[in-house]
């Protein structure tokens, strides 16, 4: 069984490169999700990878946005209306059909949006937090094989200069030293996040799903497997807790509250202030965010991507506060 597991996911590899090695001009891209917050920057990747946005979905119908970056895609506001045309596009073959689907949906959708694009024969390349539950990566595992086609997770602080810097110094460091590390993260938000589908549990993840999944997966990225996952608060606006890793005891903080707001800048027009302190160092990595999705698409497209198994941990982590919260 494990053998022709492996030999699976070899083949699947095989024809992504393949695929790639055999795109001699721009890929085709569909994009669900045009009128959210995150998608400028998919379309500023596509765009800067010298790719085609050919279809795009949201029932939002005020996406001026794309004008700015693709003003002859085709664009749609009922799902299913998107899925025919993707499905008309891949009858067409080669050259027509649409080679990866950008997924900026909400998070409660990312599971049904990868299937649309898998069973229309393209790849999938999904925004944060992949899957709200970890037992959804098992059936999309599952329908990989089944179509040969691949999802890939945006973890872009995986490929943050900073972030590699501390992984590497760990990496480097006293085998089996355990680090102490402190993560507090606000991020402001007014009183529209919590009318939205972001202020729904069942639809977001909650706090923990929807604003601490990259830090997360960066943590056990660096810091390696969870061994205890305690929450200490767990509000609408606000959570913390405590991470026990492999190789590191992580104290974290989680808000969009901007009374939590460090005093030193509040007043200073700053609504946003992350820390990371590594055995009371503190690791500065403010910088650097805007490129990181078009960095993430180049590493996708030469066959690097971050994949379902990568995303595992922190869907996990995140899984487990919302239990404990509940």
């Amino acid at each position: 069984m494990m053998k022709k597991c492996i030999f699976a996911q070899i083949l699947l590899f095989s024809k992504f490169i393949l695929h790639n090695e055999m795109s001699n001009q721009h890929l085709n891209f569909g994009l669900i999700g045009a009128g959210g917050y995150i998608a400028p920057r998919h379309l500023k990747a596509i765009k800067e990878t010298g790719n085609q946005l050919i279809a795009a979905l949201d029932l939002y119908d005020v996406v001026g946005i794309m004008d700015s970056y693709f003003p002859e895609a085709d664009f749609f506001t009922e799902p299913e209306r998107y899925d025919r045309h993707l499905d008309k596009l891949r009858r067409r073959g080669e050259g027509y059909k649409i080679d990866y689907v950008s997924i900026c949906s909400p998070n409660y959708l990312h599971d049904a949006h990868i299937r649309l694009a898998l069973r229309n024969d393209a790849f999938a390349i999904c925004e944060k937090p992949l899957v709200l539950n970890p037992w959804n990566l098992d059936a999309l595992s599952d329908l990989e094989k089944e179509t040969g086609k691949r999802v890939f997770a945006i973890l872009q602080l995986r490929l943050h200069p900073a972030i590699i810097a501390l992984r590497k110094k760990i990496i480097n460091g006293p085998i089996g030293r355990i680090y102490d590390v402190k993560l507090n993260y606000i991020t402001s938000r007014g009183k529209w996040y919590h009318i939205s589908w972001k202020g729904n549990l069942a639809r977001s993840g909650g706090i923990a799903s929807n604003i601490g999944i990259h830090f997360f997966d960066m943590l056990t990225w660096i810091f390696g497997d969870v061994k205890e996952n305690i929450v200490k608060t767990h509000e609408a606006d606000h959570a913390s807790g405590f991470l026990k890793l492999e190789n590191a005891n992580v104290e974290w903080n989680l808000s969009i509250n901007s009374d939590h707001l460090p005093n030193e800048i509040k007043g200073k027009d700053i609504r946003t202030f992350r820390s990371i302190a590594v055995d009371g160092e503190e690791i500065e990595f403010s910088d650097g965010f805007s490129d990181l999705h078009t960095i993430s698409y180049k590493h996708i497209l030469e066959g690097n991507g971050f994949g379902i198994e990568d995303a595992r941990k922190s869907i996990q982590i995140a899984s487990d506060i919302r239990k404990q919260a509940l």
